[in-house]
């Protein structure tokens, strides 16, 4: 009989964000512990005729500290924000990509959206000049691979390279399919993670139409976001990165890193539902947790911690818990529950980066963050929210939800290394 297929373990070594609190892992870090929101009204463009002004925007970024400025030019926001966080997560990982096997070096970034900006920017060009003002680069800039692409290019990775996009489990799902091909030894190393820079005039036209964003704190913007608050009305967008180095634990060993955590169960499903709206009963997204929990060989009881996808919306943060319920029974009481949306806005593709670098750093420095702004419990959302301050707790097995427009579901379980 043939051999069982060799099954890797994987583990996190690097970490790269770029969110509304500035670049890099530890300062970032440092404002979700403290409960700092990063939330304000919006100052990229007039906001003046929207229902919703406000958003967690990377005011400070600049593209030009981690690319060349004529290629930055080249490439829309989201794409030099992937950039800029994969380069981010080299160094946290004290990685040096020219050391690397370039051909067992891969890059899996997702984007809910693309190139949001190159999109309004390019039609105001076609319908006020004609077809003859559309840049040549406009359709390179704006699909929702690119970024996948350029970071590629820019590291000199010529692995498995594509990009996912499923909405807000764009990120998600992006580490979770790097996991399997580490897993399955189609690379060595990976970075994952997802993208996103929709805060722009048309991403909050769509979004407001829609009727999905915060109305009713504009005048006190740093309490918009309340996840599973009685109060909630409606998510917050924000923009940035979130990558992750992601290694065979062999290579990871060979070239002595420093290991964060392990990554050993991902999940996804479809709730075959709606377009916009979760299932009520949660069925497929409790089948997803219990998916990687068992895939980790573990039981529910092992769960540390769950960062929810907890949208700030009145049915995401309900029919989440009930499939936390669904999926953990009596022990989805006993455990801790926050959604760190409150503080970085829904960064949409890219919120599976940012969370799971939140679910990597909860375990390495036994702290759970927290749900800010959360003064009105729900009785609908009735779990244990961690209201308004960071805690102190072991953290051995975190588990990421995240949840996408189409009913996708996304589904990451970290553990701790030994």
């Amino acid at each position: 009989m043939d051999e069982a297929p060799k099954r890797n373990r994987v583990v996190i070594t690097g970490i790269g964000t770029v969110t509304s609190y500035g670049d890099g892992v530890e300062s970032f870090w440092d404002n979700i512990l403290a409960g700092k929101s990063g939330i304000d009204t919006v100052q990229s463009f007039d906001i003046t005729d929207y229902p919703s002004k406000v958003g967690a925007e990377a005011l400070h970024f600049n593209a030009g500290d981690y690319m060349d400025p004529k290629e930055a030019r080249r490439n829309d926001r989201y794409t030099q924000f992937a950039v800029a966080a994969s380069r981010l997560a080299l160094k946290d990982a004290d990685l040096d990509p020219t050391t690397l096997d370039a051909d067992r070096f891969g890059v899996l970034i997702g984007s809910g959206i693309g190139g949001m900006i190159t999109i309004q920017t390019q039609s105001r060009r076609l319908f006020e000049g004609g077809p003859r003002k559309v840049s040549p680069f406009m359709i390179p800039s704006l699909i929702a691979n690119i970024a996948s692409g350029v970071v590629a290019i820019e590291v000199g990775a010529r692995g498995p390279n594509y990009g996912i996009v499923s909405a807000c489990a764009s990120g998600t799902h992006s580490i979770g399919e790097a996991f399997k091909m580490l897993r399955d030894s189609d690379a060595d190393i990976m970075l994952a993670g997802g993208s996103e820079a929709a805060v722009t005039e048309l991403g909050y036209a769509g979004f407001c139409s829609m009727k999905a964003m915060s109305t009713s704190y504009n005048d006190a913007p740093q309490t918009a976001s309340r996840p599973f608050d009685k109060g909630r009305d409606g998510f917050i967008m924000g923009e940035g990165s979130g990558v992750l180095v992601m290694e065979t634990l062999e290579h990871a060993q060979a070239r002595g890193a420093n290991i964060i955590c392990e990554i050993a169960g991902y999940g996804a499903t479809c709730d075959a539902y709606h377009i916009t709206s979760p299932d009520p009963e949660g069925k497929a997204l409790g089948a997803a947790i219990t998916k990687v929990i068992q895939q980790a060989g573990l039981q529910p009881e092992d769960v540390s911690y769950i960062n929810a996808h907890g949208t700030s919306t009145p049915y995401n943060d309900k029919f989440e818990t009930g499939a936390i319920k669904k999926a953990l029974g009596d022990h989805a009481y006993k455990i801790p529950v926050s959604s760190t949306k409150g503080m970085t806005g829904h960064l949409l593709g890219a919120a599976g980066g940012i969370e799971s670098a939140v679910c990597a750093l909860a375990i390495r420095d036994s702290k759970v963050p927290p749900t800010i702004n959360y003064t009105d419990p729900d009785p609908d959302c009735d779990l244990d929210c961690v209201p308004n301050e960071a805690r102190d707790a072991e953290v051995n097995v975190a588990i990421c939800n995240n949840l996408g427009f189409g009913g996708h579901n996304a589904t990451l379980l970290f553990k701790k290394f030994v």
